[in-house]
């Protein structure tokens, strides 16, 4: 008796005719799928990664850099030194509107280049890094350039085939771990955008406030995580989506009836968690002009301006580094744990297309850089319209089209609260998890770098530090076995570069 693979079994029968170059090209009926289900799966996509639209200005658009100008050179305050309200508003929508467009072209060609389905927009934690400890230290544009930089140096690892070497070089047992370790990370990130996982009182994390659930915000998350698992195991197509948009429908109702307003601090801990879902309007006019306003080697001039500054120049370098290294292992855990959950694997575990994915991936870099919004990256997210149905580039360019148009629909996007939207990432991360029996618990070298990998990418609120917690797990304990010859060297390089990424807090110290 021969079982076939849930993907075999979806896939849609031929009726003899020809296919249509759309099919062809994006691969959708070999890949089992199908044009609406690309688009139901591109809609949901975009409606998990679309807080960044509300989140990406809030983060970069409200702090001064290092000569007090907010991005767009507008000053963060007066002469008395109160905060100009005005221009703070201003760079809002400045890098909202940047961050759509940036995030809808770069998607769209991940759709169409890389033939895959991930979205892709400006990388959370990169963003909070520029904004918190780099643009303190110059002025917007140039550490826009910094991102630049980093996205030119990611592209030429790509061309010489050193990212994608490096990439089939990472054991398969990693791999596995690096994709139940992101299911529980975004597990992790819906649980604390949706209320029901905050800061504890005498506990790192605790229940929802003071240890209970409480508040409307609260229960439109529980209700869409319901649903969501109801219509899952009832096999309605487009489960996700269904329960994204029904939630958002009952949360504008309550804020309608209850003006439960933002969440405040203790002043009220039961409001909304990033955007209130309230009608405010449909149609604006989007601002791009922070396109552009990039000073590629600003910040590296100085360290040669009257004569070379080693301590600050190898200070950038090391910014620059840390943000290569982030981004680059990013990627590589979010390919493998998308392309897992749909089934897109090959039997070395690498995704078709690779190296055109990673080429859109760091050009996307590059181009978050240049239209002043942060480095651009592919978005774990993007597992919910996989688990939605998508398989193919086709979904990557309904999500980009739909960041395009959020534009000027900016007002209407933001009517959908995170706590409607996260529950889809709980959900993904159920699916996810699924993997962990592909790794062989039975022996220690392959895991406890798994395990490892697992547990600190939501304790540690990083893929990055999962990562290289794995990696050097695995180099260690094949060292102490005496199987150094069975390691990839890549694997060493990359145990190097993850050493001087621990570190990079005390090489700072040592260098300034």
């Amino acid at each position: 008796m021969v079982t076939k693979s849930p993907r075999a079994a979806a896939r849609p029968r031929p009726d003899g005719g020809r296919l249509g170059a759309v099919d062809r090209y994006f691969e959708i009926s070999a890949r089992g799928s199908t044009v609406g289900r690309e688009v139901r799966g591109g809609l949901v996509t975009f409606f998990t990664m679309a807080y960044i639209l509300a989140l990406n200005p809030l983060i970069i658009g409200t702090k001064p850099d290092a000569e007090g100008n907010l991005l767009g050179g507008l000053p963060y305050t007066d002469q008395a030194g109160q905060v100009i309200g005005a221009n703070v508003d201003t760079a809002i929508a400045m890098v909202a509107a940047a961050t759509a467009l940036v995030a809808g072209v770069m998607t769209i060609l991940m759709g169409v280049v890389g033939r895959f389905p991930i979205g892709l927009a400006t990388g959370l934690g990169l963003n909070a890094f520029l904004a918190v400890l780099i643009a303190p230290q110059m002025t917007w544009p140039q550490a826009m350039g910094l991102v630049v930089i980093e996205g030119v140096i990611i592209a030429v690892l790509v061309l010489t085939g050193f990212r994608t070497a490096v990439f089939r070089a990472v054991p398969r047992s990693l791999r596995t771990g690096i994709s139940v370790g992101i299911g529980l990370f975004i597990t992790f990130v819906g649980l604390v955008d949706g209320g029901v996982v905050r800061p504890g009182e005498g506990t790192p994390v605790q229940l929802g406030v003071g240890g209970s659930l409480s508040g409307w915000p609260v229960a439109v998350f529980v209700l869409g995580l319901l649903l969501v698992a109801v219509l899952h195991v009832r096999r309605v197509r487009g489960a996700i989506l269904i329960s994204i948009l029904a939630a958002t429908v009952v949360a504008v109702v309550i804020e309608a009836l209850a003006s439960v307003g933002p969440r405040v601090g203790e002043e009220n801990p039961g409001g909304w968690s990033l955007n209130v879902p309230s009608l405010d309007g449909v149609l604006s006019l989007p601002d791009l002009g922070l396109i552009g306003q990039v000073d590629v080697f600003g910040a590296f001039a100085g360290a040669f301006s009257g004569g070379f500054k080693a301590n600050l120049f190898f200070g950038l370098a090391l910014l620059v580094f840390a943000l290569l290294l982030a981004d680059f292992f990013d990627t590589m855990g979010t390919v493998v744990a998308v392309g897992a959950e749909g089934d897109l694997l090959d039997g070395k575990g690498n995704p078709p297309h690779l190296t055109p994915i990673l080429m859109v991936d760091s050009a996307a870099a590059a181009a978050g850089g240049l239209g002043s919004v942060s480095s651009n990256t592919s978005y774990i997210e993007s597992a919910a319209g996989v688990g939605d149905g998508a398989r193919t580039g086709l979904a990557s360019v309904v999500t980009g089209v739909a960041f395009l148009l959020s534009m000027f629909f900016a007002p209407l996007i933001s009517v959908v609260p995170s706590e409607a939207a996260t529950p889809a990432l709980v959900f993904v991360g159920f699916l996810m998890i699924a993997q962990v029996v592909g790794i062989d618990w039975s022996d220690a070298e392959e895991g406890l770098p798994a395990f490892l990998t697992m547990v600190l990418m939501p304790f540690t609120y990083s893929i990055t530090v999962g990562i290289g917690a794995g990696v050097l797990a695995y180099l260690v304990l094949k060292l102490a076995r005496g199987k150094a010859r069975q390691v990839h060297v890549l694997m060493y390089v990359i145990g190097a570069a993850f050493v001087v990424y621990f570190v990079q807090g005390l090489i700072s110290r040592l260098i300034g």
